[in-house]
């Protein structure tokens, strides 16, 4: 885990939460299945560090996407929510998905926490 910025920024409410994950080849139930182990990951560091314990997913698995949407459609979306996130959590192999890298690279410059 790289703990990049101060959390004492978040509020009493929820922990909003990014997830990047891998998708290309997987079925919807098992990218909600990483999904859910990333939501109990962020829990368990939030309670570790003090922190408030709920967490609000960023619902960033776009399943009702335009047909024919590109890739880079998909990356600008996830850009934006990201830009909402107080967590950013990078799920398994992450480094072997291009859009995640560049998630990845968007989250360390603008300083959020990530977990994972």
């Amino acid at each position: 885990a790289i703990a990049v910025a101060d959390c004492g920024s978040m509020n009493q409410a929820a922990a909003k939460l990014f997830i990047s994950q891998p998708m290309k080849g997987k079925t919807d139930e098992e990218i909600l299945r990483e999904r859910e182990q990333a939501v109990r990951e962020a829990e368990k560091y939030l309670k570790e560090n003090g922190m408030q314990e709920e967490v609000q997913v960023i619902d960033s698995f776009f399943q009702s996407a335009p047909v024919g949407a590109r890739p880079l459609w998909f990356l600008g979306k996830s850009l934006e929510l990201l830009s909402t996130a107080d967590l950013v959590y990078f799920a398994k192999d992450w480094e072997k998905a291009r859009g995640c890298r560049i998630e990845h690279m968007c989250a360390v410059q603008y300083e959020l926490q990530i977990i994972g």
